[in-house]
């Protein structure tokens, strides 16, 4: 069997060919990868030798040959494919090794390759008789197989090739999205480049208006390409009868790729959905104190604070919402000691415990005690390229959710103006109200959330529900909302815990009674200019 080798990837390589070589077959390389295999002293044909034209164009043209890629798409059970390789005098080729330039390691024109995914689609789309091989974890699976059956079996080829085709779409889906970016035109100062990335395009389903950026921004892509490969299958689903597993974009990074699971039960869905909450959240809080503690239940979170020690802050954030935090998601943001394993396990099992790192004796004290809960350690959060949500057959994207504004930004709209401990609370409500889903109401007070509530259809009755939470613990600190308030009553709702600042992005058409109606309680009152709906 004649056999083209032509990798990017050099792993494994002289293990393959040596073996290849081992039991009678011919090969043929190309470029480097005829250069390893003289340098490793392995027996091979060049790519110039089979097509007796010589590489062109800087490399650009090697392997783009009728010898080579008739070879690679003749269909053995048609007579007229087998006259037409005869007539030419073209051997056949039953084995392609190859994989593409690592364009995504550093993206380029040049490392944009042609010839390869050539071959490699031509190999898988005639995989009934061809063998198509891109990962060299395939290589001891393929050696195997042709010592003990002397050719690759129809399930091994047909499986190859499904992955072959992954592998290229993969690498154009890196190459579609590299192009939406305006480091694609590199050195060259195209006269188009500002247009193609400042201004939207009419297409089909909307106006020129509708696909125009956000200010300062650019509009999202005409098209999105993602090619996912599972990294992790998961215990179950949202509930034990639905299939769960995480996937990734190939050979992109995440940062749950980083994660560590030092004890406890597999992992579901909702423990990694709620975890990247709890641990989104307590890093949006560290900044605001020397340490910071978030509990999360069901994406949203029931407790968090900051203060001047790790226990201390897990203390206070545990206090928000006793009852909710049984079975919840407990992120801290600096590594977990033994004394702070200890105070946790005095309280309800948590299913998820998420920190930087622990000390050894913490682990042994939580592995100890808590058999069930997971305990990870991960690095810090990474942000998302786009936000998507499939819905009935289609895909809405957005740009992912931040918080687009800070204390600087903010505007007192008040009679009263908030002092230092009013700020502080402003900001820590105003943090963890932007991780509650919609409709959503905090109130905070001396470094703490003291009253959540959410996910009402009106703002009124969160703020309620925030209040009677609080029972009392509010008085003198902040309320945040996370959308205006359309009308004084959810005002008046958290005046009632006895705040004395509030935070929230106005906008509404009856601002001014809002305002009116916190100049009546002696509020003092910011408006954000940001909403931050999260559903």
């Amino acid at each position: 069997m004649r056999v083209l080798l032509s990798v990017s990837d050099k792993e494994g390589l002289q293990e393959l060919a040596g073996g290849l070589v081992e039991l009678g077959h011919e090969l043929i390389a190309s470029g480097g990868t005829a250069a390893a295999l003289a340098s490793a002293g392995i027996a091979h044909r060049s790519v110039e030798s089979v097509t007796g034209a010589p590489e062109m164009l800087g490399g650009r043209v090697k392997t783009l040959h009728p010898a080579i890629h008739g070879g690679i798409l003749a269909d053995r059970s048609s007579a007229e494919h087998l006259a037409d390789l005869s007539s030419q005098g073209i051997a056949e080729i039953g084995l392609v090794v190859c994989n593409l330039y690592p364009f995504r390691s550093n993206p380029s024109i040049e490392l944009i390759d042609v010839g390869g995914p050539t071959m490699v689609r031509g190999a898988a789309k005639n995989w009934a008789h061809v063998g198509v091989v891109v990962d060299p974890a395939e290589y001891p699976v393929v050696l195997e197989e042709l010592r003990s059956k002397g050719a690759l079996s129809d399930g091994l080829r047909h499986r190859l090739a499904r992955a072959a085709f992954a592998h290229t779409a993969a690498y154009d889906a890196a190459i579609a999205t590299w192009f939406d970016s305006p480091e694609s035109f590199g050195a060259s100062e195209s006269p188009d480049a500002s247009e193609s990335f400042s201004s939207g395009r009419e297409g089909a389903g909307g106006s020129e208006e509708d696909a125009a950026p956000a200010p300062g921004g650019r509009p999202l892509p005409e098209t999105i390409h993602l090619a996912l490969e599972r990294v992790e299958s998961l215990r179950y689903g949202e509930n034990p009868h639905q299939r769960g597993a995480r996937y990734r974009e190939v050979g992109q990074p995440a940062w749950m790729d980083g994660i560590v699971q030092h004890s406890g039960m597999a992992l579901s869905y909702l423990n990694l959905y709620d975890a990247d909450a709890a641990w989104s959240l307590v890093h949006q809080l560290r900044p605001l104190g020397e340490a910071a503690a978030v509990v999360v239940k069901h994406a949203n979170p029931c407790g968090a604070a900051v203060a001047g020690d790790l226990a201390d802050a897990y203390d206070r954030a545990f206090e928000c919402d006793p009852l909710s935090a049984f079975g919840g998601i407990v992120a801290f943001s600096d590594p977990v000691t033994e004394g702070v394993a200890a105070h946790l396990l005095e309280n309800p099992r948590a299913d998820v415990i998420i920190a930087p790192s622990y000390d050894p004796a913490a682990l042994e004290l939580l592995a100890g005690k808590r058999k069930n809960t997971r305990v990870l350690s991960a690095p810090a959060p990474t942000a998302d390229r786009w936000n998507l949500r499939q819905v009935g057959g289609s895909w809405l994207v957005q740009d992912p959710h931040v918080l687009a504004t800070g204390r600087a930004d903010w505007r007192v709209v008040t009679e009263a103006r908030p002092d230092e401990r009013n700020w502080l609370d402003m900001e820590l409500a105003w943090r963890v109200c932007a991780a509650v889903r919609s409709n959503a109401i905090v109130l905070a007070a001396a470094g703490m959330a003291v009253g959540i509530g959410g996910g009402q259809p009106n703002r009124v009755t969160p703020g309620e529900l925030a209040v009677e939470r609080a029972a009392g613990r509010a008085a003198g600190g902040a309320a945040a909302s996370d959308a205006f308030f359309p009308f004084r009553d959810g005002l008046d709702a958290v005046a009632a815990a006895g705040v004395a600042a509030v935070v929230q992005p106005g906008g509404s058409v009856n601002d001014q009674q809002v305002i009116d109606a916190a100049n009546e309680h002696g509020l003092a009152m910011v408006f954000t200019g940001e909403r931050q709906f999260q559903h």
